[in-house]
């Protein structure tokens, strides 16, 4: 998908998220710590926002369980951070959102571990937070959060 802006939403290898995850979810770590389990699944589904040939943004769906119910887990979500608050995210999110009701499943639920700072950001785009917060000790502050489709 190409918007006004030269930037394409399409689907994407997990190899290509993980400079990017690398440099705005795991700084100062090692860069094997962005590459997920799963990662390499077959049902995992990636997306990267591109510009110029360069990833510039990212997110990495994967077939889990919310509360033994089959759901999408949405993990690596980062932009860059120019680029971060310029509805970025959001074309990012609608893409993955998109690709789940869009498929002949009927997993229609989705989740995530959201850093505390991006829980505004999932609550605009209709996600509930789940639990108090926790800490994952590579990552920080987090809230499980839903949004069914």
């Amino acid at each position: 998908m190409r918007t006004a802006d030269d930037i394409i939403i399409r689907r994407a290898g997990a190899d290509e998220m993980i400079d990017l995850r690398h440099r705005v979810l795991r700084a100062g770590l090692a860069r094997e710590t962005a590459v997920f389990p799963g990662d390499d699944d077959a049902d995992a589904r990636h997306f990267a926002a591109e510009r110029a040939g360069r990833v510039i943004g990212c997110v990495t769906l994967m077939l889990n369980e919310w509360t033994g119910e089959p759901a999408w887990q949405l993990r690596g979500m980062a932009v860059e951070p120019k680029l971060q608050r310029s509805g970025l995210g959001a074309r990012l999110l609608a893409a993955a959102e998109e690709s789940v009701r869009d498929q002949a499943s009927p997993t229609r639920l989705m989740w995530c571990n959201a850093r505390t700072p991006a829980m505004k950001f999932y609550g605009k785009h209709g996600w509930q937070v789940m639990s108090d917060v926790f800490d994952i000790p590579t990552a920080g502050p987090h809230v499980k959060m839903i949004k069914r489709l």
